[in-house]
This record gives C-alpha cells, sequence and structure tokens, in this order.
C-alpha cells in the first residue's frame, strides 16, 4: 500500500467516511473508492466503482473477478455509532452496553451537573444542545439516536435534527401519548408523518422492561435489530425491472 493511499484512508476514519480500497492483485494497481468518488487508476474502470460501492454498502471485503482480473475491494466503514440524548440513568446502562458491542459512543446534554465524565467513563461525553452537537459531529447512515430526556426542549431539536438525516435509527423514550403530542409539535417544525414514522417510539423491544437496565437492554436489542434488516437489504441482490 502507498503511503498517500494509508494517508487518505486514515483521513477518512477520522471522518467517518466509508471507502473501499481496490486493488488489482495482479500488479497491485490501486483506486479508492467513496459514495460521491473515486481516485487512482482503478477508479477510471466503472465495473470496479460499482462493485466497490456494492461492498462498502454491504460493509464486506472480498475478492471480485473484473474482465478476467482479481480485485480485491477492502471495505473501510465507520464502526456503528450511538448518539444518547440525555445524561439520565437509563443512559449509564445502554452507555457501556453499547461500548461492549463495539458502537461508538456518545452523550449529549447540555446539563452540566449531569453530562460529566464520572457519571460516563469511557465514553465521548459533550455538554451542548443535541441539535447543536449533531451539526458539529455530522449523523451518517451508521449512526443511531436516542433521546432519553422527557424534556420537548432537549430531545425535539435533537429528534428534527436526526430525522433530516441518514441515521439508520432513531429511537425516543416516553409512553403512547407522550409520542402522540411529540408527534404535534413535530408537525409544527415541518416534520411530515413520514418522516415521523421513522421514531421507535416508545423506544426499545416490547420485553416488559422494568428499570434503567431492562430498558437500556430493549433499546439496545432493537438497534441491533434495525441494523441488521438495514444490512440484509443491502446486501439483498437489486431484481432489475421488467
Amino acid at each position: 500500500m502507498r503511503s498517500e493511499t494509508l494517508a487518505a484512508l486514515q483521513e477518512a476514519r477520522t471522518r467517518r467516511q466509508a471507502v473501499t480500497l481496490a486493488t488489482r492483485l495482479s500488479d497491485g494497481a490501486e483506486g479508492l473508492i467513496y459514495r460521491d468518488m473515486a481516485n487512482g487508476t482503478l477508479a477510471e474502470d466503472p465495473a470496479v466503482v460499482s462493485a466497490a460501492r456494492h461492498a462498502m454498502e454491504i460493509g464486506r471485503s472480498e475478492t471480485v473477478d473484473i474482465g478476467g482480473q482479481k480485485i480485491f475491494l477492502n471495505v473501510y466503514v465507520p464502526p456503528p455509532r450511538l448518539i444518547i440524548v440525555g445524561a439520565v440513568h437509563i443512559a449509564q446502562s445502554l452507555a457501556p452496553m453499547a461500548t461492549m458491542l463495539e458502537f461508538d459512543v456518545t452523550v449529549v446534554d447540555p446539563r452540566g451537573a449531569w453530562a460529566t465524565a464520572n457519571r460516563f467513563p469511557g465514553v465521548k461525553v459533550i455538554q451542548d444542545w443535541a441539535d447543536e452537537a449533531f451539526q458539529a459531529m455530522g449523523l451518517d447512515a451508521s449512526t443511531a439516536v436516542v433521546t432519553l430526556t422527557h424534556d420537548p426542549k432537549l430531545d425535539d431539536p435533537a429528534l428534527e435534527s436526526a430525522l433530516k438525516s441518514d441515521a439508520f435509527y432513531i429511537g425516543a423514550l416516553g409512553s403512547r401519548r407522550t409520542h402522540a403530542k411529540r408527534r404535534e409539535r413535530l408537525g409544527e417544525v415541518g416534520i411530515t408523518d413520514e418522516m415521523f414514522s421513522r421514531i421507535h417510539g416508545p423506544v426499545g423491544l416490547n420485553i416488559g422492561a422494568k428499570s434503567p437496565a431492562e430498558i437500556a437492554v430493549s433499546i439496545l436489542g432493537q438497534i441491533i435489530e434495525v441494523r441488521a434488516r438495514c444490512l440484509e437489504a443491502l446486501s439483498a441482490p437489486k431484481v432489475a425491472a421488467a
């Protein structure tokens, strides 16, 4: 691997940018294929670019045969990320559980007395309003967002921002009555019914969870389930239109 290729891969990782390194095994020719651009010798071959982007979508490295040449597609995708809005008790259970499953976890809450490193060791903590934090972080297709504060002033702007992003999962704590009121409020700021339907609320799998730890398990289980469905859909063979 060339030094400039390694530098580009490191930059992509820092930016949470998915990329596939395509390498022709016969001579080592390379191409870096992103979602929206492609660089290098192999980037000039549309078949390589298409195969590289498909591998990127399903998150699987593989060797393919293109035009009689063996091409190794090495996929680099950002790890799944969980952003928890609200430094509450459920978050104290959810954050370490998600970390154990190799999620990149961030807790966002403007309340400095709650959002502290002591309460959330080992994860990133941001003392800011969620919508402002999201703008700085960027929400990609590998991101899950969960709001837990029960406070519309904190949760609603976070949900509005998340619904306008590519986040694969959006969940909100609260009863069905709370969720109905949330729908009315978000509708007033332009969130359509179709957009609102992306929110999992009440959040979590229906497993009879009561304690903060049990609720955290139900939320994480639902996130895993949704992510698995998304990956399965991406990997399913596409049927050409008649």
